[in-house]
């Protein structure tokens, strides 16, 4: 046995190049369970052969080494099991779902595993194995399904108790430190392992408040006493913390102009009294440190108390000294050597503690919802202090802890929380002057934010870690992205401004990379804000601010002292000499940004990342504050000359983005509903000048670049970003050229070129210069056509758009040109394009979205002739029922919203065979929309059915009496509940839609004949009928009140004149004194309208009776 033991013990010394799987598997068939020393060094091998080689085990050696080590956790004697624990946890890592056999045993209640990671366990070391057994069992690799969640709840409550167990007496503190980092590990693994219900509100509370409290482990200068739970509202308990002790006397803070000093960033050395001299550079780290605490928590209103909030707790103040505790250890020679390597070790375990606290909190963070993540915001997140001690937070670990890696890791944290918060943050708001009876939460939520900024920019100023330095800017990034700087009073973006300009040109690239994402979250967060906007007009280095720029200190030594901490590689390098050092209000010119990040694209020697984050930056800039640099256009067609022309695609990419955004900011500009003045906009001929420069550069190679796809749908994008009145004014070759381009990379291989290509020629067709070239139509058609036939779906949701938009057209040039362009469009091509959205309609919603669109303008569009047709009847009733359809299935309510616009843009088709006999789905058109009107719980779908049902100009068009009594008493019952819904957000619809409802009610009484007046008087009389009569007297009065409007403006006699036709072309269908009554209710501005409404409902009645007619 002892050679047996020497050739293990050579196993664990070698480097395989074998079958590690064979091998195990093969040496555990070897070794009995009656020999336990060799049993120790067979699981020790184990774990160092999966640890080292990182092997995957096949089912085979999983399931014989699984049954090996339980067997030997049953035979084997205890001293055993821990070396046995530790190849068990190695064997099971990531294979929880495959050890189903064996977790009923271990994780029993009589079960070894819950038996040995039990708090009560004396032996630490077993406890700490079993504790990481379970950790592993728990783990989640990716693309693989998760244990079972009976057996992870079973870890869980297993590894928060644990939590909440209080350290032994008597126990290592180390051996403590690895089995709270087990614990630790455990509930990481618990959350990320996909989606999981662990328990309710209570249990959260219970695991935040055990978090929490080793987020702060083995700092000396906490001595707390910590909530078992923490709620996610204020609640009594926090009103009766614990008092310090009454034998520590709490000695006055900083005399006040150390603390006014420190409030302007100046480094004073303080005297302590009693204190070692130290050398003169430690002497200016605590100093420094110092002055960094007392600016993290400036006094105001002095004698008041620290503002309780729930999560926060009583702070037994230490005597007051110049740093904390935990950064004044001087050098190790105030230890004997073996004294100082325990305190080494356990400082280095109590930082991993924090370090595993925190990202355990970041678990919880992306699995727990954030609705229910936020209630507990004031527990990690303080607001704005008001005197006494500090609250203990994420901003303490991220201003004070000394360990880099837990800093970066409260960061990660932090950022987590913050990304995704803008509809919490919402609610913050301190532009009004604060009440002194109460504290709103929306003034609450801004201090909190305030208190943000203030924290993260003294630790961007205080930091030397590159790594945590980073990741503090992308902090800030995610704070600028969501907080709304419109609700808040303006001066934070200015200090951050200031503060961040210096690190722009700091050594380190991924720095630079972080700041210009921090510029850029800047400039499209609530763009335009006015803040940024004065920001942008200001010099380099102003910061919008009448001092001189801001530099961070470069001659003395920051604020923590450790390894590397002076090295200029860690100091932000100042900022340029040739930036101006007195600002000047107002300046004109190309706005700094855009200036800085044009030369660091140009620069050849910059590295990559920060051309592309600076590339990044111009874009947003120039789609948030277009305004400003529309004055630029030199610049930018320079740097997006200079972006094609380079070698990189990534950033022939970001150069064709950039002029796509200029593109559509001067579409913007000449939108009519944008009422940007003209002396405002850029000129036509600059615009013109403009894309004749580019159109002539590198774009042609982007456009003819087939090695990458991307750079290729990108040009493509870009020129449908021209703008159409420029795109008339451009040389008739070089139209002809973009659609030439455009046209053949329509049948280019990849989806991506092909989609980008579609979408710009349905953008081209609308142009007013080329929508009437049928030859262009028909081309652009046919490349729609083939694009519709592809398997790419992306391919076929843009040339269903595409296709909209040149139906769009067909209705545009119907309108203008007339009967002349519907000739010369070939018949055949109408057919195939009414063919292909009927089969768009049974795609995918993105597709059936527009298809459905273009059916009703095909529809619209169709001649008498063509209709008449037999090659036109199928498809046309095809092309009916498919809208039909659409409206009764269960698709999205945009889709069904088109559909019902796209039935009632049919309708205007006189030439379409609607309520006749003959066309079976007449009627069914009619019953849909019916339906859809009374039932639809969607109100915006509800208003377009009633639109559609009153678009139909002739009373035939409704079919029979009984039809179009179904259709009267729809409407009449869509008008009664038009205030019934169980969603909040639809009732904001429904005045509008009680207006289509009653202009749909009195189309069509105006179309109705004598047949007709039975139904709609049995409707409109008697106590039924009243709840209708109120709504169309609302109705008409509020016409009255805008037809009196209208007179002023000489339109009123117009619409009585139009008014008076519609009832004259009725009255050899109506009695006349009925149209007369109608008249009345016109030219009397409806003030007896009630009285007249009832004349005619007794008059009709009569006429019936008595047969009058």
């Amino acid at each position: 046995m002892s050679v047996f033991c020497c050739l293990l013990n050579q196993l664990l010394n070698l480097r395989y190049n074998l079958d590690v799987c064979s091998l195990l598997k093969h040496v555990s068939s070897l070794v009995p369970l009656s020999q336990e020393h060799l049993v120790v060094k067979l699981c020790q091998l184990v774990h160092h052969l999966l640890n080292q080689l990182k092997v995957i085990l096949d089912e085979s050696s999983l399931g014989g080494l699984m049954h090996y080590t339980v067997s030997a956790l049953k035979v084997c004697g205890s001293w055993t099991h821990t070396d046995v624990l530790l190849a068990l946890s190695t064997i099971v890592y990531g294979n929880g779902p495959h050890c189903v056999q064996i977790l009923s045993n271990l994780l029993s209640e009589d079960g070894v595993l819950l038996s040995y990671s039990a708090p009560c366990q004396p032996d630490m070391e077993l406890q700490q194995a079993a504790l990481n057994c379970m950790a592993n069992l728990c783990f989640r690799v990716s693309g693989q399904p998760a244990v079972d969640d009976q057996y992870r709840s079973v870890c869980f409550r297993v590894f928060l108790q644990t939590l909440q167990s209080a350290q032994p007496v008597g126990a290592n503190e180390i051996l403590y430190c690895l089995v709270i980092q087990s614990a630790l590990k455990g509930l990481q693994y618990c959350f990320l392992g996909g989606k999981w219900k662990f328990g309710g509100e209570e249990e959260l509370g219970t695991l935040l408040a055990s978090v929490k409290r080793l987020m702060f482990q083995g700092l000396p200068a906490v001595s707390v006493e910590w909530p078992l739970v923490l709620y996610p509202a204020l609640l009594p308990q926090y009103d009766a913390v614990a008092t310090p002790n009454p034998l520590e006397t709490p000695k006055p803070p900083e005399p006040s102009k150390d603390s006014t000093a420190s409030g302007k960033n100046k480094k004073k050395k303080s005297k302590g009294k009693g204190k070692k001299s130290k050398p003169e550079n430690s002497n200016n780290v605590d100093v420094e440190d110092e002055g960094k605490e007392t600016a993290a928590i400036p006094q105001k209103d002095g004698g008041q108390e620290w503002r309780k909030r729930d999560g926060d707790v009583s702070i037994k103040p230490s005597p007051l000294v110049l740093c904390p505790s935990w950064k004044r250890y001087t050098s190790d020679s105030e230890f004997s050597d073996p004294e100082g390597n325990a305190q080494s070790k356990l400082r280095l375990n109590h930082g991993r503690v924090r370090q595993g606290a925190l990202h355990c909190l970041l678990a919880v963070v992306k699995a727990v919802e954030k609705r229910m993540l936020y209630g507990y915001w004031s527990s990690f997140i303080p607001d704005a202090p008001i005197g006494g001690p500090p609250p203990l937070t994420l901003l303490t670990i991220v201003l004070k802890d000394p360990s880099a890696k837990v800093r970066l890791s409260a960061l990660q944290v932090l950022s987590g929380i913050l990304d995704g918060s803008r509809q919490f943050l919402a609610l913050a708001e301190d532009t009004a002057s604060p009440r002194t009876s109460y504290t709103s939460f929306s003034f609450t939520l801004a201090a909190s934010v305030r208190e943000l900024h203030r924290a993260l920019s003294l630790a961007v100023l205080a930091e030397t870690s590159v790594q945590t330095l980073t990741q503090v800017i992308k902090c800030l990034a995610f704070l600028v992205s969501n907080a709304p700087y419109h609700r808040l009073r303006p001066g934070l973006l200015t200090k951050l401004w200031k503060h961040l300009h210096p690190y722009v040109h700091h050594r380190d690239g991924t720095v630079r990379v972080s700041v210009l994402n921090l510029y850029g979250a800047m400039v499209t967060t609530r763009a335009p804000l006015p803040e940024v906007q004065l920001l942008l007009q200001q010099p380099e280095g102003s910061g919008g601010s009448g001092t001189a720029s801001f530099t961070p200190q470069s001659s003395t030594v920051s604020w923590r002292q450790r390894e590397g901490a002076s090295s200029p590689s860690h100091t932000p390098v100042p900022h340029s000499p040739l930036a101006p050092h007195t600002p000047v209000e107002g300046t004109c010119g190309p706005p700094w940004l855009l200036q800085l990040c044009s030369s660091l694209v140009t620069q050849p020697r910059e590295e990559q990342a920060v051309r592309l984050a600076a590339l990044q930056v111009l874009c947003h800039l120039v789609r948030g504050y277009f305004p400003l640099i529309q004055v630029c256009l030199c610049e930018i067609r320079q740097v997006s000359a200079h972006c094609l022309s380079d070698a990189d695609p990534s950033v022939q990419l970001h150069g064709s983005k950039l002029l796509e955004e200029f593109g559509t900011g001067t579409i913007q500009q000449y939108r009519a509903e944008n009422k940007v003045p003209e002396s405002s906009r850029v000129p036509i001929s600059e615009v013109v000048h403009f894309w004749s420069d580019v159109l002539k550069g590198p774009l042609n190679a982007a456009l003819q670049s087939e090695q990458h796809h991307k750079l290729q749908a990108s040009a493509c994008d870009t020129l449908s970003s021209i703008l159409p009145q420029a795109f008339a004014q451009l040389p008739d070759k070089t139209q002809l050229m973009c659609i030439t381009v455009l046209l053949g990379l329509t049948y280019a291989d990849d989806c991506l070129v092909k989609s980008a290509a579609i979408r710009a020629l349905g953008i081209y067709v609308l142009f007013p210069c080329l929508r009437e070239d049928v030859m262009l139509v028909a081309d652009t058609a046919n490349a729609i056509l083939a694009a519709l036939e592809n398997r790419s779906t992306n391919v076929r949701t843009k040339a269903a758009w595409s296709l909209g938009n040149l139906t769009d057209t067909l209705i545009a040039n119907m309108e203008s040109v007339g009967v002349d362009f519907q000739e010369e469009l070939s018949d055949m091509l109408l057919l195939k394009m009414l063919q292909a959205a009927n089969k768009a309609t049974a795609d995918k919603d993105r597709v059936t979205l527009n298809a459905v669109r273009a059916l009703g303008n095909l529809l619209h569009f169709l001649r008498e002739s063509q209709m008449s047709r037999s090659a036109f009847e199928r498809p046309v009733e095809d092309a009916v029922r498919a809208l039909v359809k659409t409206i009764q299935t269960d698709a999205t309510m945009k889709v069904r919203w088109n559909a019902c616009y796209a039935l009632g843009n049919a309708f205007r088709n006189p030439a379409l065979p609607l309520g006749k006999y003959s066309t079976a789905w007449s009627r069914d058109v009619f019953l849909a929309l019916c339906h859809v009107v009374t039932s639809c719980t969607n109100f915006k779908v509800r208003i377009q059915s009633a639109a559609a049902l009153a678009v139909p100009s002739r009373r035939g068009c409704y079919g029979d009496v009984e039809q179009m009594s179904t259709v009267w008493r729809s409407l009449a019952k869509a008008l009664e509940n038009s205030e019934d819904t169980n969603d909040f957000l639809e009732y904001r619809y429904s005045a509008n839609l009680r207006h289509t409802l009653s202009q749909a009610l009195l189309h069509l009484l105006s179309v109705s004949e004598f047949r007709d007046l039975p139904a709609l008087a049995a409707s409109l009389g008697g106590e039924e009928g009243m709840a209708i009569r109120e709504h169309l007297i609302k109705y008409l009065q509020a016409e009255e009140n805008r037809g009196g409007q209208e007179e002023e403006e000489g339109e009123g006699e117009a619409r009585r004149e139009k008014y008076m036709f519609d009832c004259d072309t009725t009255c050899s269908k109506i009695p006349k004194f009925l149209a007369f009554c109608i008249w009345s209710c016109f030219e009397l501005h409806l003030l007896s309208w009630i009285k007249t409404l009832m004349l005619m409902i007794m008059l009709t009645e009569e006429i019936f009776h008595n047969s009058v007619f």
